[in-house]
């Protein structure tokens, strides 16, 4: 496969993958639907907005460079001007490649550490001290009385988060590498 081409499935594959960590942290801001607790007891992880920054929108910049350095777009014509777009391609994966780091980074935390919610009459962290056991253990999810099933909702959405940066740090990855060989070797594509 040349380097255009790979170039363009890969942006192809990140634009969807952005999207869905972006619709996921937004979930995460209103647990179970509802906007009661949005404003004093949401838990830090949610705050931090890794699903809508990191894997988000610091993902989609790379995704749509990707897919115009696999294009024949108006960057310029001919072998300059496609190395110009994989060359920048190359600087957009790699901040890619950072923010679904930071993406995997908080969401993996939030996953770790649990939810804030009121357990006993106090609002904490309930499952902190738990170092991810609680995950195993549904009976533990249902100790949590307000958001109701917050549990559910978080432990959903934020391996939902884990998994789509996973697979953005591998795409953009790829990407870093294709793109680099791109502006070393130009594309292998024929003229038409």
């Amino acid at each position: 496969m040349c380097t255009g081409k790979c170039a363009r499935f890969v942006g192809l594959s990140l634009i969807p993958l952005s999207l869905v960590c972006i619709v996921a942290n937004a979930l995460l801001l209103v647990p179970n639907g509802q906007t009661t607790w949005t404003k004093d007891h949401l838990s830090l992880q949610v705050w931090l907005m890794a699903g809508f920054v990191g894997g988000g929108l610091m993902v989609l910049c790379p995704g749509i460079s990707a897919v115009r350095a696999g294009g024949k777009g108006c960057c310029g014509a001919g072998c300059c001007g496609n190395r110009c777009r994989m060359l920048r391609s190359v600087f957009c994966s790699a901040i890619g490649l950072l923010g679904a780091i930071y993406c995997l980074s908080v969401s993996g935390t939030g996953l770790r550490i649990g939810p804030q919610c009121l357990m006993n009459g106090s609002w904490d962290y309930h499952f902190q001290d738990t170092a991810g056991s609680y995950l195993l253990n549904r009976t533990q999810w249902n100790l949590c009385v307000e958001p109701p099933d917050v549990v559910l909702w978080n432990v959903t959405l934020f391996s939902l988060l884990v998994a789509a940066s996973c697979l953005e740090i591998l795409l953009c990855g790829v990407q870093l590498v294709n793109a680099s060989i791109g502006v070393l070797c130009g594309d292998c594509r024929k003229k038409q």
